[in-house]
């Protein structure tokens, strides 16, 4: 374990020679300067754990050293030494972020109770930033944000699938995230230094789908000014994000299946074939199952698409998650609205985690935007949020919000046959706070 660096500051010589033996004796590593303009030098090259500072010396006073270490480096911690006449002035050094203050003449056992204090604060201090980082990483993967087990589980099967090259079917609910999903599979495959091409199925007619993915020649038709490369030539070397793929017409799923199996494709009104080296993922909200069995989907391309597959959880099956992202997109919209609303009341967060987000984190993100937007306070309340109409909760706006949690209580153990983690884990809360609110709300379990 590294010696607590300390640094004297004191412009008399008897001063800094007591202190500097106490604290040596103890082990510690001393360094001792006569004024504030000294310090500010050795300052300059050296990083110290802890700075004693004289309030009065001559020249650059103590408090001068106190402003500069709090602007340039605000985890050292700083003692002031002073006499018992300049008490107020240590009391305005407290105010101006001193650590503490020592009154002369004191107690080396004193010092060695306050300095040891000072390490075990400073050691906290690093095991809390330490925690937090841990908790980022294990709640952030790239842009995606959870730390409920169904997020947890899926940063781990988009860590394993990303190194492989194989193709990746992304099914899920509008607005779950699906397109952040195959990006950071992107990112984090063998191809990340490759496009990452995003082709929206579903938002173009199908002639206009055709030139986008293919391409065209110069006069295929009457617009075709010049020759055109598509998404397919674009993605070579990279990805090809193909989102909606539900969306696609028949026609264009039997050109779609010859790329997938071949890699090779011609521009629309050209002649010379053209191969590309992309890797695939598509996405859609359709049960392809169903288009298949309703003649909408051809088979053998669902079985080109679907090597391997997963489905994103809806938000009202990880609503721990909320809370979260409520407060990622609080951060953001508020610093790119440049608006003073920095907290979210427990009463927000509560209406939150009742509702059970039909537009998914979408809907979520869109809902703290416009709460930032309109809100008068610095704390998101309530009223702030565009969830509470009759369109989300029919029939509840007259009920207490103690009504409202009941019922939702009583919809999640229904639809989760009364598991209690699982439906604990769905509410964002522990099994305990969950059987007291059974047990306070007279809940019971259908026979």
């Amino acid at each position: 374990m590294l010696n607590t660096k300390i640094l004297i500051v004191d412009d008399e010589l008897i001063m800094r020679e007591s202190l500097g033996g106490w604290l040596e004796r103890d082990g510690h590593d001393i360094e001792t300067v006569a004024s504030g303009e000294e310090a500010l030098e050795i300052l300059k090259d050296t990083r110290f754990d802890i700075l004693l500072v004289d309030i009065k010396m001559e020249g650059m006073s103590g408090l001068d050293v106190l402003r500069h270490v709090r602007e340039n480096d605000p985890d050292v911690a700083v003692v002031m030494i002073t006499a018992y006449g300049s008490i107020s002035t240590a009391i305005e050094a407290m105010k101006n972020g001193a650590y503490e203050y020592l009154l002369k003449p004191f107690d080396p056992n004193e010092l060695g109770v306050l300095i040891e204090k000072i390490i075990e604060h400073q050691a906290q201090a690093r095991e809390n930033l330490f925690l937090k980082e841990q908790h980022k990483d294990r709640t952030r993967f790239e842009s995606m944000i959870g730390q409920s087990r169904p997020m947890q589980e899926l940063f781990d099967l988009i860590k394993d699938v990303a190194p492989t090259d194989s193709t990746v079917l992304i099914t899920g609910e509008t607005g779950t995230g699906k397109g952040l999903a195959a990006k950071a599979i992107h990112t984090n495959s063998p191809r990340y230094e490759g496009p990452f091409v995003v082709v929206n199925c579903g938002a173009l007619p199908e002639h206009l789908l055709e030139s986008e993915l293919f391409g065209y020649q110069k006069g295929a038709f009457t617009d075709a000014k010049t020759t055109k490369k598509g998404r397919l030539e674009l993605a070579h070397g990279g990805t090809l994000f193909l989102d909606e793929i539900g969306e696609i017409s028949m026609r264009m799923q039997i050109d779609l299946l010859r790329v997938l199996e071949d890699r090779i494709f011609y521009r629309v009104g050209g002649t010379q074939p053209i191969e590309a080296d992309f890797r695939i993922i598509a996405a859609t909200n359709k049960n392809l199952d169903l288009a298949i069995q309703d003649g909408t989907f051809r088979q053998d391309l669902y079985y080109r698409l679907n090597v391997i597959s997963f489905e994103m959880p809806p938000l009202r099956d990880r609503k721990e998650d909320i809370t979260l992202l409520a407060e990622h997109f609080l951060q953001r919209f508020s610093q790119e609205t440049n608006r003073l609303v920095d907290r979210i009341s427990r009463e927000a967060i509560d209406e939150m985690m009742l509702c059970d987000w039909p537009g998914n984190v979408r809907e979520l993100e869109n809902a703290i935007e416009r709460a930032v937007v309109v809100g008068k306070q610095r704390s998101i309340l309530p009223e702030d949020l565009p969830i509470f109409s009759s369109e989300h909760h029919p029939g509840l706006l007259d009920n207490s919000l103690k009504e409202i949690e009941k019922v939702h209580i009583i919809s999640i153990l229904d639809r989760k046959k009364w598991n209690i983690s699982k439906s604990a884990e769905i509410l964002g809360i522990d099994r305990s706070t969950l059987y007291s609110k059974i047990k306070r709300y007279n809940i019971h379990r259908p026979i």
